[in-house]
C-alpha cells in the first residue's frame, strides 16, 4: 500500500508554540503512555455557512477511532453561542446539543465553509462578527491542540494564531493565510505542534487520520483507513522536535 510521505522539517517556527512556555504537542506525543484511561476529547467546531463535508469527514473519522485504539475517544459538535440548529453550506440543518468548552477538548477542530461568498453565512461572516475568532484566541493553552481545515485555517488566522506559523488552507486562500501571516508550507496537512492544518474540503479526512496516528497510534489509523476503503494521501509538514 501506497503510504504518504512524511516529510520532516527542521525551523525555528515550528519550535514555537501558541502561548508562551506550552510544551509542544509533538513533544508530549513522544513521551506519552499509549491507553490512558483519560478519553481523547474532540470537538468539532459549528457555526452557520459551515461546508457540509469539512465537519463530517472529521467527525466520522475521531467517532469511529474508537474502535482501533485502547483509549476512548469522544466526539462532539460545539457552537460558540450554545446548543441551537447550525444551517451548513448546502442547505443541511444540524441540532448541536454542546456549547463552548474548550477547556474541556484535547483537540479542536474547525472547519471551512462560505469563503468565497462574503456576504452569506461562514467564514467571513465569522470573521466579521469577530466573537469566534477572539473565542479561538482565548481557548489556547497546554495540553491543547488547536487543528483547522480548508478555510476553517482563515478562522485561526483572525484570531492571530497562524501568524509566523507553518500552515496550510484551501488553495484559493492560501495568498490571504500568507499575506496575513502565515507560513506557507506545500503540503496536505501541516503540523506545527499544537497548531495543525490541512488543505480544502476532502483534507479533512487526511487531517482526522494523521491526528489519530499522532494521538492514538498507527494501527489506529491504518484499521480506520480500511474501514472507511480511503487511503491518506498527500504530504504531511511536521516540524521536528527541538529540545
Amino acid at each position: 500500500m501506497n503510504r504518504r510521505t512524511l516529510l520532516h522539517a527542521t525551523t525555528a517556527l515550528g519550535a514555537a508554540t501558541l502561548t508562551a512556555g506550552a510544551t509542544s504537542r509533538a513533544d508530549a506525543a513522544s513521551s506519552r503512555t499509549p491507553g490512558r484511561d483519560r478519553p481523547l476529547r474532540v470537538h468539532v467546531v459549528m457555526f452557520d455557512g459551515v461546508e457540509e463535508l469539512d465537519f463530517t469527514a472529521p467527525y466520522e473519522v475521531f467517532s469511529a477511532s474508537g474502535y482501533f485504539a485502547d483509549r476512548e475517544v469522544e466526539v462532539r459538535y460545539v457552537t460558540l453561542d450554545g446548543p441551537r440548529t447550525v444551517e451548513a453550506a448546502y442547505g443541511t440543518r444540524l441540532r448541536v446539543d454542546h456549547g463552548w468548552a474548550p477547556e474541556e477538548a484535547e483537540l479542536l477542530v474547525v472547519p471551512g465553509g462560505g469563503y468565497a461568498r462574503r456576504e452569506d453565512p461562514g467564514v467571513w461572516a465569522e470573521i466579521r462578527r469577530g466573537s469566534l475568532p477572539r473565542a479561538l484566541a482565548a481557548a489556547t493553552r497546554p495540553g491543547l491542540t488547536v487543528s483547522a481545515l480548508c478555510t476553517g485555517v482563515m478562522l485561526l488566522s483572525a484570531a492571530g494564531l497562524t501568524s509566523g506559523r507553518p500552515c496550510t488552507t484551501h488553495h484559493r486562500a492560501r495568498a490571504d493565510l500568507e499575506r496575513q501571516g502565515g507560513v506557507l508550507k506545500n503540503a496536505r496537512v501541516v503540523d506545527d505542534g499544537d497548531l495543525v492544518t490541512a488543505g480544502g474540503v476532502t483534507s479533512g479526512l487526511d487531517l482526522a487520520l494523521w491526528l489519530v496516528r499522532r494521538e492514538l497510534g498507527a494501527d489506529a489509523a491504518v484499521g480506520l483507513e480500511e474501514m472507511l476503503e480511503y487511503e491518506a494521501r498527500g504530504t504531511v509538514w511536521t516540524a521536528r522536535s527541538r529540545r
